[in-house]
């Protein structure tokens, strides 16, 4: 085991155990508040036994990390957001009560790209003043003044009124792998609000431990394990999926979604002069010397009869801002050129605008490639924007580049 530090919101120190192969599929572990890391140090072990590779964070105002102050629920998701950004892996983030808010908060608007499934223990979708007074009150009892391990100012610095309307609203956006994790003996087992939260998460299963009460990773830590290692296994298996030729042809297509691209609209003007296109992502440049690059495109396309005979189309690159286009023109039964803002080029070759790149081609040659048609062009006018960012794809989803 190594101690690794990572900076988080405003510069914030944050301190992390860390234990198995780089290679491995990473878990990352946030404890709750009044607690630091070392609440995961059994779950840790038997987690870097079974290969996988362990991050146990200590939030800020707890443990080893920095105890600024401003311990607010947008810091603390800051945090989290920066320490995941710096991981060099999307990983499972497993929370438990508290650290469950912060988790959510900071998956809310960008779960896929951040986190590759998520784990939930012990997370109230709401508190009121009542317990929360008498679940403070318990941390504080615990507190070694002389040699306290978190701050207790954390106590009182959370919104707890706006959580529950906070974690509604974010739950449907989770759109990661998702186990939720409660003992059957807790008063959240039988809770409205953790009922409605289940059930607006998109994909999530939801287990009870039996016989536990709170504090399930602690108290249960052996039932726990079984039901978290058996959702790694399924969710996130360590052995790679395999394609052979005759298999279901959804895993070689998964398998060439682990080629991040970017995307392109492909477009052309028809025999009639209405504008057509599609959105594509299998592009590539062929040569310099002619200036070359080619498309593929999906024999079954509503636009691609257009596009084999066109003497000229265009190659339109998309930037972070254009995925509303890239659906569009992904889609069916709209005016695809009504809602989005266009020019026409030099060769009459519909351009997006604001695109990060516009290529104007001749076309150069047409193979059939399976199902799909490989359209080849010369380009004749290329122009581009190199202060935007691209829209690219990966494994299904889209994604921006994160620079740490």
């Amino acid at each position: 085991m190594e101690t690794l530090t990572f900076k988080g919101f405003g510069g914030a120190r944050l301190e992390a155990d860390v234990a198995g192969a780089a290679e491995d599929p990473a878990i990352l572990l946030v404890h709750g508040a009044g607690q630091t890391r070392a609440v995961w140090r059994d779950v840790a072990a038997a987690l870097v036994e079974s290969g996988r590779r362990v991050v146990s964070l200590d939030l800020r105002g707890h443990g080893g990390s920095d105890w600024p102050g401003g311990y607010t629920l947008e810091a603390y998701a800051g945090d989290l957001r920066a320490v995941l950004a710096q991981m060099g892996s999307r990983p499972v983030v497993v929370a438990a009560t508290m650290g469950g808010w912060i988790t959510v908060a900071a998956l809310a608007d960008d779960a896929a790209n951040l986190a590759a499934g998520l784990v939930l223990v012990d997370m109230p979708v709401g508190a009121d003043s009542e317990m929360a007074a008498e679940v403070g009150a318990r941390l504080r009892q615990r507190l070694d003044r002389h040699a306290p391990a978190w701050d207790e100012h954390v106590l009182n610095a959370l919104p707890l009124d706006a959580i529950h309307g906070l974690l509604m609203d974010a739950a449907p956006k989770l759109a990661v792998p998702a186990m939720v994790v409660r003992g059957g003996l807790s008063w959240m087992q039988r809770s409205e609000r953790n009922a409605a939260f289940d059930e607006a998460l998109p994909n999530a299963e939801i287990v009870e431990v039996a016989d536990a009460d709170l504090l399930v990773v602690t108290d249960r830590t052996e039932a726990f394990l079984a039901h978290l290692l058996d959702f790694l296994e399924r969710r996130q298996p360590r052995g790679a999926a395999e394609f052979r030729a005759g298999s279901d042809a959804r895993t070689l297509r998964d398998a060439m979604g682990c080629f991040a691209t970017g995307i392109t609209v492909v477009t052309a003007v028809a025999e009639d002069g209405t504008p057509i296109g599609l959105t594509a992502n299998s592009f590539t440049s062929v040569s310099l010397d002619p200036p070359l690059l080619l498309v593929c495109i999906a024999n079954g396309a509503g636009s691609g009869p257009v596009l084999r005979e066109a003497a000229h189309f265009g190659i339109n690159m998309l930037q972070t801002g254009q995925q509303q286009a890239s659906n569009r023109f992904a889609g069916r039964g709209e005016d695809r050129f009504a809602a989005t803002a266009w020019v026409p080029g030099e060769t009459g070759a519909p351009l997006l605008e604001g695109s990060l790149a516009a290529f104007e081609c001749r076309r150069h040659a047409v193979h059939d490639g399976g199902d799909h048609f490989i359209l080849v062009g010369e380009v004749i006018r290329a122009q581009f924007e190199p202060r935007r960012d691209p829209l690219l794809y990966f494994r299904g989803k889209y994604r921006r580049l994160h620079l740490a």
